[in-house]
């Protein structure tokens, strides 16, 4: 399967509240089926009334993780998107309540390439995919600091346990995403 083909035709909610980031998130993902919600009422009708491949939350202004959970009890892949609330709790929140990827509004031009990872590791039956957080990793260091996760040491060693990837499925991820 090609790359570009994976996201064509998928059915993706956007929330936020800001409108500029969901227009911008639009033109990122034109060849997916897009809806979109600016508040956490809108945002929960549609999750409560269509199906969705993904859908993509705002933590702050939306109530993103009261979205999340909607979105986890209808079986919908959610990925947190974030600007100010970018911060270690809110990652390990996101990740605890079942979200597949975190990711930084500062990186939303990368998008599509988290979308496709979500997408191909539910093709290979891979639940809990790192690569996300491996891609950002560096990232997250340089924003919170080198020793961050020192203060969840504990988190942090089952998350490396329970998302490590085999080496065989991960390469297949990576050559899929590039």
């Amino acid at each position: 399967m090609a790359t570009d083909d994976i996201l064509k035709g998928k059915k993706i909610l956007i929330v936020d509240d800001e409108e500029d980031i969901l227009e911008i998130l639009k033109l990122f993902l034109e060849q997916c089926d897009i809806e979109t919600a600016s508040t956490f009422d809108e945002a929960k009708e549609l999750l409560e009334k269509s199906t969705y491949d993904v859908a993509i939350l705002d933590i702050m202004g939306v109530r993103g993780f009261e979205l999340l959970g909607i979105a986890s009890e209808r079986a919908t892949p959610a990925l947190m998107l974030t600007a100010h609330g970018l911060n270690p709790e809110n990652l390990i929140k996101s990740i605890q309540e079942g979200a597949k990827s975190y990711i930084p509004k500062e990186k939303m031009n990368e998008i599509d390439v988290y979308l496709k990872e979500i997408f191909f590791a539910k093709e290979e039956g891979v639940e809990k995919p790192g690569n996300w957080f491996a891609r950002l990793s560096s990232f997250f260091d340089e924003r919170f600091g080198s020793n961050w996760k020192k203060e969840d040491e504990k988190f942090w060693a089952e998350f490396d346990k329970n998302f490590k990837v085999s080496e065989e499925k991960l390469a297949k991820i990576k050559y899929w995403i590039g």
